[in-house]
């Protein structure tokens, strides 16, 4: 065995926790995931509350629609429940981090400390790629998509859609574009660890493409500006986790375990 895989083995040894206290720091760190959420959702309730969060998501399709038309509420419940599902959705936006930052807490006493400092700037980077995929959907794709949509619709038609069918379609495109956007981290962490390397993933680049345009057609409306404004960003960044991976695993590098492992060789 290498000096520095007993180094690090060293490093975490008496480290480990019964069964029940694994159980506890769940529960602990999902009621601090609950409270987040509570003082997220408080704060956008009184600013720019309910109504004006539906405004905001409004704005893209009501951008294509007729001169003073407004979204319809089909269902009974629909006026009250779909405010609130909004207020929920932007609620765990506005708390990503902090959300992100309890998951890095429960698995942090099993990391090494030179994997330990970098779990903030993955943090910070990976919610800020979830921000920037939810603002190119409400920016972008929905404006394209809804003007290609409209430019189909007979002038016979009323473009008047349901607040809830809106909601859900739009919702299922943040989660998709947040997610999708994640790419780069986790071509950098199979990278870290060793999962696989930098040249294989290369060389599987064509299969991604592939891939890419095969999850945006499953996922997105069956349109084809939706499905290009997924696939054609993914494998972008695709390429981007390839170039920060190599960055990513030299830096990330131990020196005190290498230190320490040069040291014990030379004196063996």
């Amino acid at each position: 065995m290498a000096e520095s895989d007993k180094n690090k083995e060293d490093e975490l040894a008496g480290t480990e926790q019964p069964f029940v206290a694994h159980l506890m720091e769940l529960r602990d760190r999902l009621l601090y995931c609950i409270y987040g959420l509570a003082v997220a959702g408080a704060l956008l309730a009184i600013w720019p509350g309910p109504s004006g969060l539906i405004d905001m998501i409004a704005v893209p399709i009501k951008a294509h629609m007729p001169p003073d038309a407004k979204l319809i509420a089909v269902g009974v419940f629909s006026p009250f429940f779909v405010p609130l599902k909004v207020l929920l959705m932007a609620a765990v936006l506005l708390a990503l981090p902090w959300l992100m930052y309890q998951a890095w807490m429960f698995v942090a006493p099993g990391l090494y400390s030179h994997e330990k400092k970098f779990a903030l700037p993955l943090i910070i980077f990976g919610s800020l790629l979830a921000y920037g995929g939810i603002a190119f959907v409400q920016f972008f794709v929905l404006d394209k998509m809804f003007g290609f949509i409209q430019r189909f619709t007979p002038a016979s038609v009323a473009a008047t859609p349901d607040i809830a069918s809106y909601v859900e379609s739009i919702l299922s495109l943040y989660i998709a574009f947040g997610v999708a956007f994640q790419v780069p981290i986790v071509v950098m962490l199979l990278v870290r660890f060793e999962m696989v390397t930098v040249e294989k993933l290369r060389s599987f680049r064509g299969y991604f493409v592939v891939g890419a345009f095969v999850v945006a057609a499953v996922l997105t409306p069956p349109d084809v500006i939706s499905q290009l404004a997924l696939a054609v960003p993914m494998c972008l960044l695709y390429e981007v986790g390839i170039i920060a991976a190599q960055y990513f695993v030299k830096v990330s590098k131990s020196p005190e375990a290498e230190g320490e492992a040069s040291e014990k060789a030379d004196s063996a």
